[in-house]
């Protein structure tokens, strides 16, 4: 199985790399092909910019839409100088609206088409990093938010683009999603507040199973800054196993999301 690791945390010497380097010492052993990319390592950039908007432009959204986007004066205002708004309009004559998207849509940020590229190559995808704030480090929110673009993770329906939350249509067709998050405060904490229950419907549904992936499993090291050592070690013992066994657990049916 080919598993593509997300990793998020900024401290290299973390217990959340402890967990990344025991987690993918399983998945070798096992004989999976893993690549691993290192979001702070890399300094991807997780802010969605206007040079992010041919991400959100395709050829197959309603005319109606790109009529109100008005793309020619969205070509003309990236335009740096007056040479480039010469060429630029010479492009745009005698092209429709969904050609001029099209065209658009060609010009997505190298960074974006090296993320899809990889999540293209796996059949599995992993993500490790700690609970901020109820939910992923900005880096790896900003990750998804930039990464699951129209067109490659979903595309949207007529209604959908009414506002029909009904109307996406998932593209992603991975085996399996596993997140595995270390925490600052204990299972029961998260489990009487309704914290885990939030985050299993934003971060598991909504980044996961929205774009199309059915098997989705979520992991919690709960604690880990109070923990005991026999704890850690477990665990570490726990991130092996889950590298190891990868492809059984694969197989198993959609893990509910509960803590």
């Amino acid at each position: 199985m080919k598993v593509l690791v997300v990793y998020a945390h900024p401290k290299p010497e973390s217990f959340c790399h402890s967990i990344l380097e025991r987690f993918t010492a399983g998945l070798n052993e096992a004989g999976d092909s893993v690549e691993v990319v290192d979001l702070y390592a890399i300094r991807f950039n997780p802010v969605h910019e206007t040079k992010d908007d041919p991400s959100w432009i395709t050829p197959e959204t309603p005319l109606h839409i790109l009529e109100r986007m008005d793309l020619p004066k969205l070509v003309l205002d990236s335009c740096k100088n007056p040479i480039q708004r010469l060429m630029a309009k010479r492009w745009l004559r005698g092209k429709d609206l969904p050609a001029i998207a099209g065209g658009i849509h060609q010009a997505m940020r190298k960074d974006v088409l090296e993320q899809q590229q990889k999540v293209a190559w796996a059949d599995a995808l992993v993500f490790i990093a700690p609970i901020f704030f109820v939910g992923f480090p900005a880096i790896l929110k900003g990750w998804v938010e930039r990464v699951w673009t129209l067109g490659f993770a979903f595309e949207l329906s007529a209604a959908g683009w009414d506002g029909d939350v009904q109307g996406r249509i998932p593209l992603l067709k991975h085996q399996k999603a596993l997140i595995i998050s270390t925490t600052l405060f204990d299972e029961k904490s998260y489990r009487e507040t309704g914290i885990g229950d939030a985050m299993g419907r934003l971060m598991d549904d909504w980044c996961f199973r929205f774009p199309g992936i059915k098997d989705v499993e979520h992991v919690y090291f709960y604690a880990v800054h109070g923990a005991d050592e026999a704890t850690l070690r477990g665990y570490l013992d726990r991130a092996y196993r889950l590298g190891r066994d990868f492809q059984v657990v694969s197989e198993q049916q959609p893990v509910e999301v509960t803590a």
